[in-house]
Formats: C-alpha cells, structure tokens, sequence
C-alpha cells in the first residue's frame, strides 16, 4: 500500500498523531487511504449536487472497506465567464486543476482516488492529473442538467445565447427574453446539450474511467448517487487488482474515444484536452488521425447545439453504452481494452441497446457518413484548425467569402450587434489563442450572435480562440499557429478572400505567397503588455492548440 511510507512503522509516528488529529481511529488508518477529488462550489451550477455524490462516494468506499478522505478541486464556469476577462480564466484553469491534484496526490501517499468533476475544464484536468499520479482511480460525474423548456419546446444554454442575438436583431422583446433568462437552465448540473462538460464525461466513460451513465444520467435523478455510491465501491476493486490509470488510458482507448467523439458530435474542445491527457500517459496524439477516423465513423447523434435532443434523451436511448454497442458492431473501436468496472469494454457493452433511433441514429441510417468533427489545414492554419461539421448547415460546407477582421472578441461583438456583417463574410477573430489571449478565450458571444441575427447559413467565423461546445454553424478555431506566434492568420486584411471546404478538410487565405511574405515584413504582431499574475506564466509556457494548448 502506498499509505504504508506515511502511516505505518514507528518513523511514522508523528503523521499519525495528525491523523488522530482528525479523529482519525487506527482501524481507519490501516484501511486503503482513498482520496476524493471533489469540485463541489456554490457558483458553477453544475457542481452545486457535488457535496451530496462525495457523501455517496464516501459511503461506498466504506462500505467497500476503504478510508475516504475528500479534499477540493476549483472550477469556472464557462457561461458566467463567458464573454469578458473571465474566459480568460477558464482553459488555463485545466492544468491548475491538474497540478494542483498531483500536488495533493504525491504529499499525502493516498492508495485510490474518485474523482468528482463535472464542468469543462476540470474534467480533462482531473483526468490529466490521474494519468501523472497513476493511481486506481475512479471518476463520476455530477451529471448534465435537464432541459429547459419555452414556448413549449426543450431548450439549453446555446438558446439562451441565441435569444441575446435574437433581441438586438429586433426578432424578440424583452417579455420573451425574460422568459428564456427564467426556464432555459431549470436544474442543476453541467449544461443539458452535447457541449464540453458533456462531451468529456461522455469520453470519460468510453476512456474507461467512468461507469456507465456517467455522462448521461441527469444530475437530479436519484440514480446518479447510486452510481456515487457504485463508483466508492469500485475503487476499492481496482486498488485490490492494482489496475491503474495508465493501464487503462492507452493509446488504443484514445482511438476508441475519437471515434465515439465522432459518432456522438462532441464539443470541438475535445480536440484541445484529449491530446492534453494523452500526454500525461505517454500517448502520442497526432490531429492528423482526426480526419483518418473521422473518414470512416458515422455521425449518430445531434445533440444540441447540433440538433433538438438533450442528454436526457441520449440517456433513455441508451447513454454512451448504446452507442458504442453499435460502433462495435461493425469493428469500429476496439472493446478488448480494460476499463475502471474491472471488466473489458466488451463486456460492458454486451447488454447495450439502442432504444430510441431518433436519438441515436442506426449505423444504415446516419445523419452523416463522416465524423462529427474535421481538422482543416492550409496556409491559413498550417498546423491545422478544427471545426463542428455536425453542427455546421448543409450550405456552409463550403463557403468562400471576404474576411471582415478583428483583433479582440469585443470588437467582433460590437460590430454584429451594429449590423456590420454581412451574408457571405468570413468574420475573422485573432489574437485570442492560448498564448495570444491569453487564455483562448471560448467564442460563444459572437457565433450566437450571428445564429441569433439569421446569419447562420451565410456567415462563417475563424479565430485562434476555441468556441463552447454549445456554438454551432462555420465556427472554425484553434487556427494554429496563433497570430502571436506569427501564423498566418496575423496578416489577414480586410477583404482578403477565405475559402473553406469542410468536407475536404481544406482552408485557404486567397493571398499569394509573395503578398504574404510582404505583409511578414510590414505588419507588427501585436503583444499584450499588461498581463499579470497566472495569466502571464501561463502565456510564457503554453504550447499551440494543435498540441493541446499545454503547458510546458
């Protein structure tokens, strides 16, 4: 046990008085030590049930015969940082989380861990802490939240954004805005569409580190602390067999979450953490094989923002289980890997039915042959850049239009909501990247903006930045390299034609070579001289989105 170097013998002596010091007994102290990671806050909504799954957690742990011992993780939330200075605390808070955790980990010799997440951020960083720490380790989520409901149809947190467009296009008053403010977010837990939160803890399940319905099962159905309770006795198992994270996590499993990325239509952020955790367990991760798998993996499910079903209704379908079931059929992921229930993903699967086909669709009927996200490069993102084809309109597939530039998500703002863009246009947002921001700050204000003003199947958007897994329509980001990093996408002009090709996987600045290289020379990079604090060293030492936006 690693306990063992902190607890027993008579050396240890003195960290056993601090451990009576919690009225610890000696039968707790010789039992396995479990950390619980808990996120629980009073301001994210999808973390104020925490506090109630790490009592669940808890007691399964005893009941299993386990000592647990729960200690915090931080978590922003997306949707209230959405928009200002606040964004820019939210993906930097990934690797917080992570360092954080294996600080807490490696100091206090613990033999398992559950992890409690819920949210964007703290779901990949946990995840990545787990990989460094390699511990057995067990997650569960907090659950999504239910959908919302006006004017008699479901809607989410992308609705709400939307409405905001709606009003200033004059298409809403402020009776109707009201009413999406007061019904769109009725529940706790992490926001009701396929956006990040979901789409991790959905790929959390399909890595193998979470039980089954760990994405799906709605944060406020009762099932959700039996799965606690299930996920504090099933640590114990793993700490018995010795079965550890990077046991699991391997480069075989990351294929298998890609490919179920594809067929669910996840969150575009999906692409900046699963390289990031990856790393942390020795997994090469090349955004080439995106396409590669991509090519060949149906698109099953269009979950809002892509579609009009919520993952309350992906959890009546089936949840995560179902779809993978019908992946395996047709010998698209590989089931023979272990995962944290003990068993292979083969057996976990085995029972696995697709109960609603107008949810997730059946492998003869998809709603695209191809995956739900596409990496295109070119010379305007010659490391690549990512968008949500799922969530893209047929007729914006392929678009070419000129670029109306921005060089900050307020100004791109501002002249939406002034009427400045214009069908056809290809709004161009820089220096918002990981180092650039810095931060990479999500784009949901402005791409809601051009769906909430009925420019959705006629305006495309490109940035450095990253967009909310609840954006839809021609959001293309993480154009690498950065415009700090002097990529291309510094030097676009006003009026310079950009050609996209989604299905093509193609992304073009119309300019030549020789103009390009003379604008290298004539247009400074524009560098933010007044970044303090964890901002600035995390501007000095994160890498490219390409590589997961890590920092190094």
């Amino acid at each position: 046990m690693i306990k063992d170097t902190v607890v027993n013998g008579c050396a240890n002596a003195p960290h056993r008085s601090l451990y009576h010091a919690l009225g610890m007994t000696e039968e707790e102290m010789q039992r396995p030590l479990i950390g619980i990671v808990c996120s629980y806050n009073e301001i994210v909504p999808g973390h104020m049930n925490l506090d109630k799954i790490a009592q669940a957690v808890k007691l399964g742990v005893a009941m299993a015969g386990g000592t647990p011992i729960m200690f915090p993780a931080i978590a922003v939330c997306d949707g209230i940082a959405m928009g200002h200075e606040g964004m820019k605390y939210s993906l930097v808070t990934r690797d917080l989380i992570a360092d954080s955790t294996e600080a807490m980990v490696r100091a206090h010799g613990f033999d398992g861990l559950v992890m409690i997440p819920n949210c964007d951020k703290n779901v990949p960083g946990l995840l990545m802490a787990a990989a460094r720490v390699n511990i057995p380790t067990v997650f569960v989520s907090g659950g999504p939240m239910m959908a919302g409901r006006v004017g008699g149809k479901k809607t989410s947190l992308s609705s709400m954004f939307e409405a905001v467009g709606a009003y200033h296009a004059g298409k809403i008053d402020d009776a109707k805005l009201n009413e999406f403010e007061c019904k769109t977010c009725p529940t706790c837990g992490s926001c009701s569409g396929m956006y990040t939160a979901n789409s991790m803890n959905c790929l959390t399940e399909v890595l193998g580190m979470g039980l089954r319905g760990n994405g799906t099962i709605p944060a406020v159905y009762s099932a959700r602390i039996e799965l606690a309770k299930h996920a504090g006795m099933q640590v114990m198992d793993l700490v018995k067999r010795n079965i550890r994270p990077r046991d699991i996590m391997t480069e075989t499993a990351f294929r298998n979450a890609i490919t179920a990325d594809m067929a669910l239509g996840c969150s575009t952020n999906s692409m900046l953490h699963l390289p990031a955790i990856a790393r942390e367990c020795g997994v090469a991760f090349d955004l080439n094989m995106v396409n590669e798998i991509s090519e060949k993996t149906p698109n099953l499910c269009h979950l809002a923002p892509a579609g009009p079903t919520y993952m309350e209704d992906l959890n009546e379908a089936g949840g995560v289980y179902a779809v993978l079931r019908q992946l395996e059929e047709v010998g698209l992921i590989d089931t023979s890997v272990m995962t944290c229930t003990g068993k292979t993903m083969h057996e976990n699967v085995a029972d696995a039915k697709n109960l609603d086909p107008a949810v997730i669709r059946p492998l003869d009927n998809p709603y695209s042959k191809t995956g739900g996200i596409a990496v295109l490069k070119g010379n305007l993102a010659p490391d690549g850049c990512v968008v949500k084809r799922s969530a893209v309109a047929p007729e914006m597939l392929v678009h070419e239009g000129p670029a109306v530039c921005f060089d900050s998500e307020e100004e791109a703002i501002a002249a939406i909501y002034a009427g400045k863009i214009q069908a056809g246009d290809v709004v161009v947002i820089r220096y918002e990247g990981p180092a650039g921001g810095p931060g990479m700050r999500e784009m949901l204000n402005p791409t809601s903006a051009i769906q909430g003003m009925g420019l959705g199947s006629s305006v495309a958007l490109i940035t450095d930045g990253r967009f909310s897994g609840a954006t839809r329509g021609a959001s293309i980001g993480h154009v690498s390299p950065e415009a700090v990093s002097g990529g291309t996408i510094a030097y676009v002009k006003d009026g310079d034609r950009i050609a996209i090709n989604i299905p093509a996987y193609t992304i073009e600045l119309k300019v030549s070579d020789e103009e390009l290289a003379k604008r290298r020379a004539e247009m400074p990079i524009k560098r933010k001289d007044n970044i303090t604090g964890y901002l600035k060293r995390y501007a000095a030492t994160v890498s490219s989105a390409d590589k997961g936006a890590v920092m190094e």
